[in-house]
């Protein structure tokens, strides 16, 4: 798999897109037809190359591995610790509705505010022009504050926020593991918190017939980490017991154990899918179903879709290479 050109490897290597003009990115896909222009552009191609990318970067490595943690890194982790905390501060408040917290409403105003100057805290001042493009992604990143609800599309948004932060050269080939297991990892747990503590509602889910109510992109990278595992396969991951031994080192299995501390009832009927993921026989076999589904269950779906915002760093334009 190539290494994408917008992954610099030294910095010194390469020069700031000083003749970059940023935008702030816009819906572009009104209509189910509008489909076909999302699967051409240059914002998929860099999308999906990301994820592929860090998909091959954690094959086979624990979340407790050691790997660089280069200064932007730690940037990112202290802007999550941030919306960890304002959680903190903003407790749901009592109302009749069991779901969809309105405090909820009261956190996502905070964010909508200091976006901005938290992303510029992570970009160096000369690229500091960037920071109400790549802002945008992280807003979208959190849920929907009118619905209060939570979905791939909104993580999507948060890869699409890692990935605009590669392109600008902030973030490099190097930090490809400390991208997943610090800053994805991190987010995760911060976006479990709100959907605990907010009650939110899982966003366009399919219900039992979908992977999960809220997360894909662990699946897909946690099972990357679990190729060639020496006993670990993936009809282990449905025993509580090999679930509670391993799930520190392993995306995936952190991301059945919430499932399991959320949901009531046999696994098979809460989780259907995962269920029947469970009887594949080898975790590559899964990661490259996983991929599929990926593409077919949220990049290929309007209702997911039609919420992708498109400016300078992720062009709705026709693929160019």
């Amino acid at each position: 798999l190539p290494l994408f050109l917008y992954l610099p490897g030294d910095p010194e290597e390469v020069a700031p897109p000083l003749q970059q003009s940023f935008m702030i990115p816009r819906k572009e896909i009104n209509t189910v037809s509008d489909m076909a222009k999302w699967k051409r552009s240059q914002a998929y191609a860099d999308y999906m190359g990301f994820i592929l990318t860090l998909n091959e970067g954690v094959r086979g490595k624990k979340l407790t591995c050691e790997y660089k943690v280069s200064e932007p890194i730690e940037k990112l982790v202290a802007l999550l610790n941030t919306l960890d905390r304002w959680i903190d501060e903003t407790p749901p408040v009592d109302q009749p509705s069991r779901f969809g917290n309105k405090a909820f409403r009261t956190w996502y105003a905070k964010l909508d505010q200091e976006a901005e100057k938290l992303v510029a805290t992570v970009i160096p001042k000369h690229l500091s022009d960037a920071a109400p493009e790549v802002a945008v992604y992280l807003k979208e990143s959190v849920g929907n504050s009118t619905r209060i609800d939570y979905g791939t599309g909104h993580e999507a948004a948060f890869a699409a926020f890692l990935c605009c932060l590669c392109k600008i050269g902030v973030l490099r080939v190097d930090d490809q593991m400390a991208i997943v297991f610090k800053v994805f990892n991190r987010y995760l747990e911060v976006m479990r918190k709100l959907q605990k503590t907010y009650r939110m509602e899982p966003a366009g889910s399919q219900g039992v017939w979908g992977l999960d109510d809220f997360q894909f992109l662990p699946f897909i990278w946690g099972s990357s980490q679990l190729i060639d595992h020496p006993n670990l396969e993936p009809r282990h991951f449905v025993d509580e017991k090999v679930v509670n031994e391993n799930h520190k080192d392993f995306m995936f299995l952190e991301c059945i154990l919430f499932i399991t501390e959320m949901k009531t009832g046999p696994f098979a009927e809460h989780s259907n899918q995962l269920w029947n993921i469970s009887a594949v026989p080898s975790w590559s076999k899964v990661n490259q179903g996983l991929i599929r589904m990926y593409k077919a269950e949220c990049l290929e779906k309007f209702p997911v879709i039609q919420h992708f915002k498109f400016g300078s760093l992720l062009p709705i334009q026709p693929v160019t290479s």
